[in-house]
């Protein structure tokens, strides 16, 4: 294909970013989808108070800036010859800003912050809350809805937006006075980069970001104005939602030279799943990186959870929608980087070799939540924890006990999501930084008694932007033509019988998990004042 853009004609490319939690990437990506050119730089996490994670706004620009000039040069190309640009990020991060001048009001709050974990616990006890449970179980007695009966069960979370957002509103006085005076913008990393790019002249997210941050109603597919009376939350400052593949506007020609159309801006594991062209109902990808998120497609109609799983936006693509039902686990590549830090093991890749080469744990369970427990547990309170510890105990058994906790709660969203969707499943698709982990890899493909596919490139999240993009673009044509172009795929497949049905965990790793759901259960709770 070629392109005839700012009057340069040659072979042309998508330039995607991701933005995520430990890094920010970008891949330049030629027309078979192979990866031409790339850059990487590290986010650097601010921890100001026990349980405060923010991210610095011009770090973040900064670094967006260097890879993108980065992956260009080391691509060889011109970036005339980039068609458009793709964006991915993490998914709740947000901050607040002027909207005359640009400036943030403070840093990133990032989806890992725990300060709004009180006012959170206050809501969800509260009077009101009850009452609106009472009216929903009524309303599911005379409808029979499960919409209802999830309505009369949901429980805030610090993971969303909204109660972040509100301590913000709060606690920033010039944030407060900037909403008086209609000059504050309200924005995730997605929607700040665009407002950023486009030199204020665009203000905007799309569906599949909206829907994560908790604020979105993914049924009636708007801001939520019931939630936002309830809690105080001003609509004025809020994007305006877009379609996953749209046309954002193009970069002002200031920062890279020339002007490139923002042709997508998704969320990273709305985008991961496309990468993985998880396109069909009952697909279902894993991405394992800082945290674990599992998505099943589930077709035109959002799930309706009662155990924790939730409804999200998967991409928005004309006038097709497709949801997705999620479960995470915050804490994966955490603990692993945690336990490198402790000196446990000095390279990653020796991790999987360490589990091996014990025959198990030796009784060591490690419950993995630094930022509490999610679905289907739900307790902000929980602490990570090292349990059954004894003076044979060595640091393959830590590790192996380490690793075991990531397939084991990979095996509860996995239950979960059997139990609640009633979705049968097509496929399963593993990708992000520990999938490169074949001790994980194998023993979720035990514990789950099914095939497991990861991919040769395990950086989804800029394939899946870059794909819709591409769409928009016009770069590429159907979604039948970017499942030609899918990567050869390693299978892991169950080792052990399965006799007691496909669903069991082999024998041997029955009391292992009993012992781990023991640990879990004693570190929930654990953070509550006396």
């Amino acid at each position: 294909m070629g392109s005839q853009r700012n009057g340069f004609k040659k072979e042309s490319f998508i330039l995607s970013v991701d933005v995520g939690t430990t890094t920010i990437k970008c891949h330049v990506y030629d027309k078979e989808a192979k990866i031409r050119g790339s850059c990487t730089t590290k986010v650097v996490p601010l921890y100001p108070e026990v349980g405060y994670v923010e991210m610095d706004p011009d770090a973040i620009w900064k670094g967006f800036i260097t890879v993108v000039k980065g992956a260009v040069q080391d691509s060889g190309i011109h970036i005339r010859q980039i068609e458009a640009l793709g964006l991915s990020t993490q998914r709740g991060t947000f901050t607040t800003w002027d909207r005359k001048t640009g400036v943030p009001f403070h840093n990133f709050i990032s989806w890992q912050d725990q300060r709004a974990a009180d006012l959170v616990k206050s809501w969800n006890r509260s009077c009101t809350m009850k009452a609106i449970h009472g009216m929903m179980k009524v309303l599911y007695f005379l409808t029979r809805q499960k919409r209802s009966l999830a309505a009369s069960l949901i429980v805030f979370s610090t993971q969303h937006v909204t109660f972040r957002l509100l301590w913000a509103l709060t606690h920033y006085k010039q944030v407060l006075q900037a909403v008086a005076e209609g000059n504050c913008c309200f924005g995730t990393i997605d929607t700040w980069l665009l407002f950023k790019l486009t030199k204020g002249l665009v203000h905007a997210t799309d569906y599949s970001n909206a829907s994560a941050t908790g604020i979105f109603d993914s049924y009636q597919m708007c801001w939520s104005g019931f939630l936002c009376s309830l809690v105080s939350l001003p609509l004025s400052i809020f994007p305006r939602v877009e379609n996953t593949g749209h046309d954002f506007g193009s970069t002002d020609p200031s920062i890279f030279g020339v002007s490139i159309p923002i042709m997508c801006v998704m969320a990273d594991q709305q985008a991961a799943m496309f990468g993985e062209c998880c396109f069909d109902v009952g697909d279902v990808k894993i991405t394992m990186g800082t945290g674990t998120f599992m998505d099943i497609n589930t077709g035109s109609k959002p799930h309706t959870s009662v155990a924790g799983l939730y409804p999200l936006v998967g991409w928005k693509l004309g006038s097709e929608v497709v949801y997705l039902a999620e479960g995470n686990a915050a804490d994966t590549g955490t603990a692993i980087k945690w336990a490198q830090e402790l000196e446990l093991f000095s390279d990653v890749q020796d991790t999987s070799d360490m589990a091996y080469s014990v025959r198990d744990s030796d009784g060591v369970c490690f419950v993995p939540s630094f930022s509490g427990l999610q679905a289907p547990l739900n307790d902000p309170k929980a602490c990570a924890s090292f349990m059954g510890l004894k003076p044979s105990s060595t640091k393959c058994h830590l590790v192996r006990a380490i690793l075991e906790s990531v397939a084991f709660r990979n095996k509860q969203l996995y239950e979960t999501m059997i139990r609640e969707t009633h979705i049968p499943i097509t496929k399963i698709r593993v990708d992000g930084g520990v999938s490169s982990n074949d001790f994980i890899m194998q023993l979720t493909a035990d514990l789950f008694g099914r095939k497991v596919a990861r991919p040769q490139h395990t950086e989804m999240s800029c394939r899946g932007a870059a794909f819709v993009a591409g769409l928009e673009a016009g770069f590429w044509r159907t979604q039948e033509e970017l499942k030609k172009l899918q990567n050869t795929d390693e299978l892991f497949t169950p080792q052990r019988a399965h006799k007691e049905g496909a669903s069991s965990p082999s024998r041997e790793y029955i009391p292992v998990l009993q012992s781990w759901e023991k640990a879990l259960r004693r570190s929930m709770n654990w953070y509550n004042n006396p």
